[in-house]
Protein backbone atom coordinates (compact mmCIF):
# COMPACT_ATOMS: atom_id res chain seq x y z
CA UNK A 1 0.00 0.00 0.00
CA UNK A 2 1.25 3.47 -0.88
CA UNK A 3 1.52 5.63 2.24
CA UNK A 4 3.17 8.84 3.37
CA UNK A 5 4.44 10.46 6.55
CA UNK A 6 2.77 13.82 7.07
CA UNK A 7 3.84 16.53 9.49
CA UNK A 8 2.37 20.04 9.80
CA UNK A 9 5.80 21.69 9.60
CA UNK A 10 7.64 19.36 7.20
CA UNK A 11 7.41 18.05 3.67
CA UNK A 12 5.53 14.81 3.03
CA UNK A 13 7.68 11.65 2.81
CA UNK A 14 6.27 8.84 0.64
CA UNK A 15 6.85 5.08 0.51
CA UNK A 16 5.18 1.68 0.63
CA UNK A 17 4.41 -0.58 3.61
CA UNK A 18 6.12 -3.95 3.29
CA UNK A 19 4.67 -5.87 6.27
CA UNK A 20 1.97 -5.02 8.80
CA UNK A 21 1.86 -6.52 12.29
CA UNK A 22 -0.37 -6.32 15.37
CA UNK A 23 0.47 -7.42 18.91
CA UNK A 24 -0.59 -10.97 19.81
CA UNK A 25 -0.16 -11.75 23.52
CA UNK A 26 3.59 -11.30 24.12
CA UNK A 27 4.51 -11.54 20.43
CA UNK A 28 3.37 -10.12 17.11
CA UNK A 29 1.23 -11.42 14.25
CA UNK A 30 1.29 -10.37 10.59
CA UNK A 31 -2.06 -9.15 9.22
CA UNK A 32 -3.40 -7.73 5.97
CA UNK A 33 -5.29 -4.87 7.57
CA UNK A 34 -5.68 -3.16 10.94
CA UNK A 35 -8.68 -1.37 12.40
CA UNK A 36 -8.99 1.84 14.40
CA UNK A 37 -7.69 1.52 17.96
CA UNK A 38 -5.14 -1.23 17.26
CA UNK A 39 -1.44 -0.70 17.98
CA UNK A 40 0.50 -1.66 14.84
CA UNK A 41 4.06 -2.26 13.66
CA UNK A 42 5.16 -2.01 10.06
CA UNK A 43 8.25 -2.37 7.88
CA UNK A 44 9.40 -0.91 4.60
CA UNK A 45 9.82 2.72 5.65
CA UNK A 46 12.72 4.54 7.26
CA UNK A 47 13.45 8.02 8.62
CA UNK A 48 10.42 7.90 10.93
CA UNK A 49 10.37 10.78 13.41
CA UNK A 50 8.38 11.58 16.53
CA UNK A 51 5.23 13.52 15.55
CA UNK A 52 4.83 12.01 12.04
CA UNK A 53 1.32 10.87 11.03
CA UNK A 54 0.98 7.82 8.74
CA UNK A 55 -1.57 8.63 5.98
CA UNK A 56 -2.58 7.00 2.69
CA UNK A 57 -0.87 8.15 -0.49
CA UNK A 58 -3.17 6.47 -3.01
CA UNK A 59 -4.29 8.78 -5.82
CA UNK A 60 -1.46 11.12 -4.78
CA UNK A 61 -2.99 11.50 -1.33
CA UNK A 62 -6.32 12.89 -2.54
CA UNK A 63 -8.26 11.20 0.29
CA UNK A 64 -5.53 11.46 2.92
CA UNK A 65 -6.39 12.66 6.42
CA UNK A 66 -4.88 15.79 7.89
CA UNK A 67 -1.78 15.16 10.04
CA UNK A 68 -2.31 15.12 13.79
CA UNK A 69 -0.84 17.73 16.10
CA UNK A 70 2.76 16.55 16.71
CA UNK A 71 3.85 15.32 20.14
CA UNK A 72 6.44 17.54 21.80
CA UNK A 73 9.39 15.62 23.25
CA UNK A 74 10.55 17.09 26.55
CA UNK A 75 13.95 18.72 26.33
CA UNK A 76 16.92 17.33 28.30
CA UNK A 77 17.95 18.96 31.58
CA UNK A 78 21.26 17.23 32.44
CA UNK A 79 24.38 16.62 30.34
CA UNK A 80 27.50 14.47 30.73
CA UNK A 81 30.58 13.83 28.62
CA UNK A 82 31.32 10.29 27.45
CA UNK A 83 34.60 9.47 25.78
CA UNK A 84 37.48 7.08 25.30
CA UNK A 85 39.07 5.67 28.46
CA UNK A 86 42.55 7.23 28.67
CA UNK A 87 43.58 6.01 32.12
CA UNK A 88 46.75 3.91 32.56
CA UNK A 89 44.49 0.91 33.28
CA UNK A 90 42.59 1.21 29.98
CA UNK A 91 41.89 -1.87 27.86
CA UNK A 92 41.75 -4.42 30.67
CA UNK A 93 38.00 -5.08 30.82
CA UNK A 94 36.16 -3.92 27.69
CA UNK A 95 36.47 -4.95 24.05
CA UNK A 96 35.08 -1.76 22.42
CA UNK A 97 37.65 0.93 23.12
CA UNK A 98 37.90 3.34 20.18
CA UNK A 99 36.10 6.66 19.69
CA UNK A 100 34.53 5.42 16.44
CA UNK A 101 32.87 2.48 18.23
CA UNK A 102 31.61 4.72 21.03
CA UNK A 103 30.34 7.32 18.54
CA UNK A 104 28.44 4.72 16.47
CA UNK A 105 26.86 3.24 19.61
CA UNK A 106 25.74 6.64 20.95
CA UNK A 107 24.16 7.74 17.66
CA UNK A 108 22.49 4.34 17.26
CA UNK A 109 20.87 4.89 20.67
CA UNK A 110 19.09 7.98 19.27
CA UNK A 111 16.88 5.75 17.10
CA UNK A 112 14.97 4.42 20.11
CA UNK A 113 15.84 6.81 22.95
CA UNK A 114 13.93 9.88 21.79
CA UNK A 115 14.70 12.07 24.83
CA UNK A 116 18.46 11.64 24.37
CA UNK A 117 20.69 14.10 22.54
CA UNK A 118 24.29 13.50 21.43
CA UNK A 119 26.62 16.27 20.25
CA UNK A 120 30.23 16.43 19.09
CA UNK A 121 32.73 18.36 21.22
CA UNK A 122 36.04 20.09 20.55
CA UNK A 123 37.77 16.80 21.32
CA UNK A 124 37.51 14.02 18.73
CA UNK A 125 37.29 11.29 21.38
CA UNK A 126 34.69 12.83 23.68
CA UNK A 127 30.94 13.38 23.15
CA UNK A 128 28.36 15.43 25.01
CA UNK A 129 25.28 13.39 25.92
CA UNK A 130 22.16 15.13 27.25
CA UNK A 131 19.17 13.44 28.87
CA UNK A 132 16.15 13.81 31.14
CA UNK A 133 18.15 13.43 34.33
CA UNK A 134 21.09 11.67 35.89
CA UNK A 135 19.31 8.29 36.05
CA UNK A 136 18.44 8.48 32.34
CA UNK A 137 22.13 8.85 31.46
CA UNK A 138 23.49 6.29 33.95
CA UNK A 139 21.12 3.63 32.55
CA UNK A 140 22.67 4.22 29.11
CA UNK A 141 26.22 4.08 30.53
CA UNK A 142 25.52 0.84 32.44
CA UNK A 143 23.99 -0.71 29.30
CA UNK A 144 27.05 0.20 27.24
CA UNK A 145 29.38 -1.11 29.97
CA UNK A 146 27.62 -4.49 29.96
CA UNK A 147 27.89 -4.61 26.17
CA UNK A 148 31.67 -4.39 26.48
CA UNK A 149 32.41 -0.68 26.08
CA UNK A 150 35.12 1.04 28.11
CA UNK A 151 34.19 4.65 28.80
CA UNK A 152 35.45 7.77 30.50
CA UNK A 153 32.52 9.66 32.04
CA UNK A 154 32.51 13.25 33.24
CA UNK A 155 30.40 14.63 36.11
CA UNK A 156 26.74 15.50 35.39
CA UNK A 157 25.97 19.19 34.84
CA UNK A 158 22.71 21.08 34.48
CA UNK A 159 21.60 22.58 31.16
CA UNK A 160 20.80 26.29 31.52
CA UNK A 161 18.80 28.31 29.03
CA UNK A 162 18.08 31.98 28.52
CA UNK A 163 14.52 33.28 28.74
CA UNK A 164 13.91 35.21 25.48
CA UNK A 165 11.40 37.56 27.17
CA UNK A 166 13.37 38.56 30.28
CA UNK A 167 16.91 37.79 29.09
CA UNK A 168 17.66 36.03 32.39
CA UNK A 169 19.40 32.68 32.75
CA UNK A 170 17.04 29.94 33.91
CA UNK A 171 17.70 26.48 35.34
CA UNK A 172 15.48 23.36 35.60
CA UNK A 173 13.59 22.59 38.80
CA UNK A 174 12.11 19.28 39.88
CA UNK A 175 9.13 18.37 42.02
CA UNK A 176 10.34 15.94 44.69
CA UNK A 177 8.25 13.78 47.00
CA UNK A 178 9.96 11.90 49.84
CA UNK A 179 8.31 9.32 52.12
CA UNK A 180 10.18 8.44 55.33
CA UNK A 181 9.46 7.23 58.88
CA UNK A 182 8.68 10.15 61.15
CA UNK A 183 11.98 9.99 63.10
CA UNK A 184 13.96 10.82 59.93
CA UNK A 185 11.80 13.72 58.78
CA UNK A 186 14.10 16.35 60.32
CA UNK A 187 17.16 15.02 58.50
CA UNK A 188 15.29 15.00 55.16
CA UNK A 189 14.06 18.58 55.58
CA UNK A 190 17.58 19.76 56.51
CA UNK A 191 19.07 18.12 53.41
CA UNK A 192 16.46 19.55 51.03
CA UNK A 193 16.82 23.03 52.56
CA UNK A 194 20.60 22.84 52.09
CA UNK A 195 19.96 22.07 48.40
CA UNK A 196 17.95 25.33 48.04
CA UNK A 197 14.62 23.49 47.99
CA UNK A 198 11.25 25.17 48.54
CA UNK A 199 8.77 23.35 50.79
CA UNK A 200 5.39 22.76 49.12
CA UNK A 201 3.58 20.36 51.43
CA UNK A 202 4.12 18.15 54.47
CA UNK A 203 1.92 15.53 56.05
CA UNK A 204 1.42 11.92 57.12
CA UNK A 205 0.36 9.19 54.70
CA UNK A 206 -2.61 7.22 55.96
CA UNK A 207 -2.24 3.46 56.25
CA UNK A 208 1.53 3.05 56.27
CA UNK A 209 2.26 5.75 58.83
CA UNK A 210 5.02 7.36 56.77
CA UNK A 211 5.65 11.08 56.75
CA UNK A 212 5.45 12.72 53.32
CA UNK A 213 7.26 15.91 52.32
CA UNK A 214 7.00 17.66 48.95
CA UNK A 215 9.62 20.11 47.71
CA UNK A 216 10.58 22.04 44.61
CA UNK A 217 14.33 21.57 44.20
CA UNK A 218 16.68 22.89 41.48
CA UNK A 219 18.12 20.04 39.39
CA UNK A 220 21.58 21.22 40.51
CA UNK A 221 20.57 20.32 44.06
CA UNK A 222 19.26 16.90 42.97
CA UNK A 223 22.70 15.76 41.78
CA UNK A 224 24.05 13.54 44.54
CA UNK A 225 20.93 13.94 46.70
CA UNK A 226 19.79 10.33 46.47
CA UNK A 227 22.88 8.89 48.20
CA UNK A 228 22.76 11.56 50.91
CA UNK A 229 19.06 10.90 51.61
CA UNK A 230 19.51 7.13 51.82
CA UNK A 231 22.47 7.55 54.18
CA UNK A 232 20.70 9.97 56.51
CA UNK A 233 17.51 7.85 56.64
CA UNK A 234 19.28 4.45 56.91
CA UNK A 235 17.93 3.38 53.54
CA UNK A 236 14.25 3.89 54.42
CA UNK A 237 13.51 6.90 52.17
CA UNK A 238 11.24 6.53 49.13
CA UNK A 239 12.10 9.27 46.62
CA UNK A 240 10.01 10.34 43.61
CA UNK A 241 10.98 13.25 41.37
CA UNK A 242 9.67 14.70 38.11
CA UNK A 243 10.63 17.73 36.04
CA UNK A 244 8.58 20.79 37.01
CA UNK A 245 9.70 23.86 35.06
CA UNK A 246 12.52 26.26 34.25
CA UNK A 247 12.89 29.07 36.78
CA UNK A 248 15.42 31.89 37.29
CA UNK A 249 18.84 30.57 38.29
CA UNK A 250 19.68 30.71 41.99
CA UNK A 251 22.83 32.68 42.69
CA UNK A 252 25.78 30.90 44.26
CA UNK A 253 26.86 27.28 44.36
CA UNK A 254 24.90 24.41 45.89
CA UNK A 255 27.07 22.24 48.11
CA UNK A 256 26.91 18.70 46.74
CA UNK A 257 29.68 17.03 48.76
CA UNK A 258 31.27 18.03 52.05
CA UNK A 259 34.20 15.58 51.93
CA UNK A 260 37.23 15.33 49.70
CA UNK A 261 38.83 12.32 48.03
CA UNK A 262 41.82 10.14 48.89
CA UNK A 263 44.23 10.03 45.93
CA UNK A 264 46.92 7.47 45.16
CA UNK A 265 50.42 8.88 45.68
CA UNK A 266 52.11 6.79 42.98
CA UNK A 267 51.62 3.99 40.44
CA UNK A 268 51.72 0.44 41.73
CA UNK A 269 49.74 -2.29 43.48
CA UNK A 270 47.87 -1.68 46.73
CA UNK A 271 49.39 -3.47 49.73
CA UNK A 272 47.99 -4.45 53.11
CA UNK A 273 50.49 -2.19 54.89
CA UNK A 274 49.63 0.78 52.65
CA UNK A 275 45.86 0.40 53.04
CA UNK A 276 46.14 -0.03 56.83
CA UNK A 277 47.83 3.35 57.02
CA UNK A 278 45.46 5.04 54.55
CA UNK A 279 42.17 3.80 56.03
CA UNK A 280 42.71 5.97 59.11
CA UNK A 281 42.17 8.96 56.82
CA UNK A 282 38.78 7.87 55.49
CA UNK A 283 36.87 5.09 53.72
CA UNK A 284 38.62 3.12 50.96
CA UNK A 285 37.33 2.06 47.52
CA UNK A 286 40.06 -0.48 46.75
CA UNK A 287 41.15 -3.92 47.93
CA UNK A 288 44.60 -5.33 48.57
CA UNK A 289 46.20 -6.30 45.26
CA UNK A 290 44.31 -3.76 43.12
CA UNK A 291 46.42 -1.81 40.62
CA UNK A 292 46.38 1.97 41.06
CA UNK A 293 47.98 4.93 39.31
CA UNK A 294 49.04 8.38 40.49
CA UNK A 295 46.09 10.69 41.39
CA UNK A 296 43.54 7.86 41.09
CA UNK A 297 40.66 8.22 43.56
CA UNK A 298 41.06 5.37 46.07
CA UNK A 299 38.73 6.51 48.87
CA UNK A 300 36.68 9.20 50.60
CA UNK A 301 38.60 11.65 52.77
CA UNK A 302 37.07 12.23 56.21
CA UNK A 303 37.58 16.00 55.85
CA UNK A 304 37.04 18.56 53.07
CA UNK A 305 39.81 18.72 50.46
CA UNK A 306 41.76 15.98 48.68
CA UNK A 307 44.64 14.08 50.29
CA UNK A 308 47.31 11.91 48.66
CA UNK A 309 47.98 8.58 50.39
CA UNK A 310 50.58 5.95 49.59
CA UNK A 311 48.54 2.73 49.37
CA UNK A 312 51.44 0.94 47.62
CA UNK A 313 53.81 1.34 50.58
CA UNK A 314 55.51 -1.86 51.75
CA UNK A 315 56.71 -2.63 55.24
CA UNK A 316 60.45 -2.25 55.70
CA UNK A 317 62.09 -5.52 56.74
CA UNK A 318 65.03 -5.62 59.17
CA UNK A 319 66.51 -7.93 61.77
CA UNK A 320 65.11 -6.01 64.75
CA UNK A 321 62.08 -7.30 66.60
CA UNK A 322 59.38 -4.66 66.88
CA UNK A 323 57.51 -4.11 70.14
CA UNK A 324 54.24 -3.90 68.14
CA UNK A 325 54.93 -6.89 65.91
CA UNK A 326 51.93 -8.84 67.14
CA UNK A 327 49.53 -5.88 66.85
CA UNK A 328 47.37 -6.38 63.75
CA UNK A 329 44.85 -3.67 62.83
CA UNK A 330 43.53 -5.45 59.75
CA UNK A 331 42.10 -4.08 56.53
CA UNK A 332 38.55 -2.75 56.71
CA UNK A 333 36.30 -3.88 53.84
CA UNK A 334 36.10 -1.23 51.10
CA UNK A 335 32.95 0.74 50.26
CA UNK A 336 30.97 -0.94 47.46
CA UNK A 337 29.53 1.70 45.13
CA UNK A 338 27.16 1.21 42.20
CA UNK A 339 27.58 3.11 38.94
CA UNK A 340 24.79 5.50 39.96
CA UNK A 341 26.49 6.19 43.30
CA UNK A 342 29.85 6.74 41.57
CA UNK A 343 28.35 9.29 39.17
CA UNK A 344 26.71 11.10 42.10
CA UNK A 345 30.05 11.17 43.93
CA UNK A 346 31.93 12.90 41.10
CA UNK A 347 33.11 16.46 41.70
CA UNK A 348 33.62 18.99 38.92
CA UNK A 349 37.31 18.07 38.49
CA UNK A 350 36.88 14.27 38.59
CA UNK A 351 36.04 11.61 36.00
CA UNK A 352 34.80 8.03 36.24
Amino acid sequence: QAVAFAHPDKEKKTGRIGNLYVFDNLGKREVDEAEAGEIIMFSGLDNVEIGDTLVTNENAGANAAEPLEPIAVEQPTVRMTIGVNKSPLAGREGKFLTSRMIRDRLFKELDRNVALQVAETDSADRYEVSGRGQLHLTVLIETMRREGFELEVGPPTVIYKENPETGKTEEPWESVEVRVPEEFMGAVVDLLNMRKGELQDMGIEEGEGLSVVKYLVPTRGMLGLRSALLSSTRGTALIDSVFDSYRPKIQGDIQARDKGSLLAFADGTATTFGIEGAQNRGQMFINVGDDVYKSMIVGIHQRPGDLEVNVCKTKQLNNMRSATKEVKTGVIAPVEMSLDACVEYLAADEIL
